[in-house]
């Protein structure tokens, strides 16, 4: 593993404050495996044998049931995931495949476990971690009850023009039928939804999403820091 890849994982709030034995006990025992696109590499209903960390490339959360999917989340390096599982050892909610080429740092679920008895600032941690996952699915709720379907994509667009430097050019890493899973509508709908910003300062070609008049959309969507963040 290289050690930029260690820096990356060490200055995660989840391992920052645990011990240098301790992390590097962690740190040793962990895979780090590259997956191609499309790939799923945590089955929901199975137990869990890693915790995983994403260092590069995007990931899908999502769920099915009776031969239909739904997208959970679409997450982005660095960052963990599947703590709850991994502490409780109890089956995975989830799924999870990347959406790209992925390269993903897996520690051993019982090496977590034993840390989290042995280490109390990583227990702490673990803990917050723990929080703001909860809090994230709470605002994601709200979202979903709360919205319609084109004030969803309004806000998400703010926040993804965000994460990408507010450019106000937003290129999709993934294809549009699984951001309109992710916000909840069919890939009709989002089309239809982001022809319906072109008044509020929004237009699109293929993947990538250009916002010609911030303000506009801003006075539109009406972010709330208490769904958005």
């Amino acid at each position: 593993m290289r050690h930029l890849d260690i820096n990356l994982v060490r200055e995660l709030p989840l391992f920052r404050d645990m011990t240098a034995a301790h992390f590097d006990a962690l740190v040793e025992s962990a895979l780090l495996q590259r997956f191609p696109e499309r790939s799923t590499f945590v089955q929901g209903g199975e137990l869990p044998n890693f915790l995983h960390i994403l260092i590069d490339g995007t990931v899908e959360l999502f769920a099915v049931w009776d031969r239909r999917e739904t997208t959970i989340d679409i997450l982005y390096p660095v960052t963990a995931f599947n703590l709850a599982a991994v502490l409780r050892d109890e089956v995975h909610l989830k799924w999870a495949r990347t959406l790209t080429s992925a390269r993903i740092l897996m520690i051993p679920a019982q090496t977590v476990r034993d840390l989290f008895r042995r280490d109390a600032d990583f227990a702490r941690a673990a803990v917050n971690e723990l929080a703001l996952r909860y809090r994230s699915m709470v605002r994601i709720l709200k979202n979903q009850k709360l919205r319609s379907g084109t004030e969803r994509l309004a806000n998400w667009i703010l926040d993804e023009d965000r994460r990408q430097g507010n450019g106000g050019r937003i290129v999709l890493a993934h294809d549009k039928r699984t951001l309109s899973s992710r916000l909840g509508m069919t890939p009709e709908n989002l089309s239809r939804n982001l022809a319906g910003l072109l008044n509020h300062g929004v237009t699109g070609r293929g993947r990538e999403i250009i916002i010609l008049d911030r303000e506009a959309l801003r006075q539109w969507a009406k972010p709330d820091p208490l769904i958005d963040g």
